[in-house]
């Protein structure tokens, strides 16, 4: 008869096996998840079929409109940097900017649907022979808001004659942080995973912000001062179409279908009472970065 001693030494080494073998099974269940957001993103768990475009291809246009009061322009002060007092003088914030009764830099994409019955974020579809451009220009980031496709090449420039820094806060893609000086090369990135949508801020300049969408597909679209809008070269198919601005980030979504060759009008309207912003003495007030500017990046 085997002691007591031997008899727990034995379910011991059994409880060991049985844990070793339920962590090497279990895995990480992150490591495989699908990005949801824009399709596409990121290592997918799936093969991609190419989308082979057939000439059917319609568009989605419309307005983005605002309705109720719209906030006075609020000022910045850029009195820190001689460089930026003089080329930002007058400069006002562009979190929200309303035209009358139209609302710019909403950022407009299709989150998800089917391009007939194919799911679109089991779609591929080729990148952009060039690479889209966020600019530091009169120590503001040009444009305020801007798309890309993963796995696009990103060039950060700095048209200023003062120095500036990258701060990417990513939450599903690498953050970066990276000086810029005046004269510079541009900075050169790439996002692997969709994410709707990325801050982007200048620690050097604190009021300096901006945002970029990140999409496994080109159907997105920023509206412009008029407010209009135009996704083109859809696949004929229903969608969910979202319209997201910082100050709203939940976004308004509606589904809308695309015919062959259709040119579906689709319209989103937003509120002063969802868009309401942080005001004090009728100045933006904006709080220092708690960041410290890098030369280089991490």
């Amino acid at each position: 008869m085997p002691s007591n001693a031997a008899r727990t030494l034995a379910a011991l080494l059994v409880a060991l096996c049985l844990l070793t073998f339920s962590l090497a099974c279990g895995g990480d269940s992150d490591d495989t998840a699908e990005d949801a957001d824009g399709g596409g993103g990121g290592e997918e768990a799936v093969a991609l079929t190419p989308y082979a475009p057939s000439g059917n291809e319609g568009s989605i246009v419309g307005v983005v409109n605002f309705t109720g009061a719209a906030p006075a322009p609020k000022s910045i002060s850029m009195d820190q940097d001689p460089v930026c007092a003089q080329t930002g003088a007058g400069a006002t914030a562009e979190d929200i900017v309303v035209n009358g009764d139209k609302l710019s830099n909403v950022f407009i994409y299709i989150k998800d649907g089917k391009a007939g019955d194919k799911n679109i974020s089991n779609l591929s579809f080729a990148l952009p022979p060039q690479p889209a451009v966020l600019d530091q220009h009169g120590c503001r980031y040009v444009p305020h808001v801007i798309g890309v496709q993963t796995k696009q090449n990103v060039n950060f420039t700095n048209s200023d004659a003062t120095s500036h820094n990258v701060n990417v806060d990513a939450a599903k893609n690498t953050k970066f942080n990276q000086g810029q000086p005046n004269g510079s090369a541009a900075i050169t990135k790439t996002f692997a995973r969709a994410e709707t949508l990325i801050p982007v801020k200048c620690n050097q300049h604190p009021w300096m912000r901006a945002y970029i969408g990140v999409l496994g597909h080109p159907f997105f679209a920023v509206s412009g001062p008029d407010g209009k809008f135009e996704i083109k070269g859809v696949p004929p198919g229903t969608y969910n179409l979202v319209a997201w601005h910082e100050k709203y980030p939940q976004g308004q979504t509606m589904s809308v279908t695309v015919g062959a060759k259709e040119s579906k009008q689709t319209d989103f309207s937003f509120t002063a009472d969802q868009l309401k912003a942080e005001l004090r003495d009728g100045a933006l007030k904006v709080m220092p970065a708690l960041e410290l500017p890098l030369i280089g990046h991490h």
